[in-house]
């Protein structure tokens, strides 16, 4: 299986954007004007060696960091900034956030709530952010950790939990903002090998049910299978795209030809 909707690739409208987008720290680039489509109700994996750009970029497109350059859009909008004229302004923090709230994010540590219970974790930003009333804020958040697995730990708090549990209740929270897309930077990288399986089983099922989604990570045999686009990160650069079983069969750059080399 080389990915799940090839015979409907490029039938979506573009739910993530990006157009010559760069970023710097000081004096280094990170990003050297990426250009990059996401198409809405697909699984996008970005791929790439370490500090090739790929977990910045993620951190780019909710504007939890600031580009330099270039522009980004997110179902058609501006990200972090309003266009008025020829000029761009940066949006106050509260527009950004409500704008954020549609963009679920899953790190490689899980950021939960340490004095927080499971469930609470998942009730709390929908009470907070969506100003959800608490008895429908909790069903929703019952339902989802019945989603992931996680039910009969819902009483439980993150340190009783795996790090494969904690992943999941991330997850969790994260799909309680009933967001268009979802994030995830590398979610299984902090995770003992033997707890891989139960993430990847979630993202899976998240990816069955039409959910928009892009993943940087390592886990090339997910990247296989599940993806619907692969882009290879490397030097600040998208240095090729297409479906993954062109690319893992036949890349087209020498550079992503070597990496493959180094990882399969």
């Amino acid at each position: 299986m080389t990915g799940r909707n090839e015979e409907t690739r490029g039938t979506a409208s573009p739910m993530v954007e990006a157009i010559g987008v760069r970023k710097s720290y000081g004096n280094v680039e990170v990003l050297s004007g990426v250009d990059f489509v996401a198409n809405a109700g697909e699984v996008t994996c970005i791929l790439g060696p370490s500090g090739g750009g790929k977990s910045t970029f993620l951190r780019c497109i909710n504007h939890l960091e600031r580009i330099d350059g270039g522009a980004l859009y997110v179902d058609g909008e501006l990200v972090g900034y309003r266009r008025q004229g020829n000029r761009l302004y940066e949006m106050k923090e509260r527009e950004t956030a409500e704008r954020r709230s549609r963009i679920g994010m899953v790190f490689q540590q899980f950021n939960l709530f340490a004095h927080m219970t499971v469930l609470t974790n998942a009730i709390d930003p929908q009470v907070r952010v969506k100003g959800r009333p608490v008895q429908e804020a909790r069903r929703r958040a019952e339902e989802l950790l019945e989603r992931v697995g996680l039910a009969e730990k819902r009483d439980m708090y993150p340190r009783q939990l795996s790090g494969g549990q904690q992943q999941r209740a991330a997850i969790a929270r994260a799909l309680a903002m009933d967001p268009d897309l979802m994030l995830f930077d590398e979610p299984t990288s902090a995770l003992d090998p033997e707890l891989v399986g139960e993430v990847l089983a979630v993202m899976k099922d998240l990816a069955r049910s039409g959910m928009t989604m892009i993943v940087v990570t390592h886990e090339m045999s997910f990247a296989r299978e599940v993806a619907d686009r692969v882009a290879f990160f490397d030097g600040g650069l998208l240095v090729e795209s297409g479906a993954p079983g062109e690319f893992f069969s036949n890349p087209r750059t020498e550079r992503a030809r070597a990496f493959l080399r180094r990882v399969m």
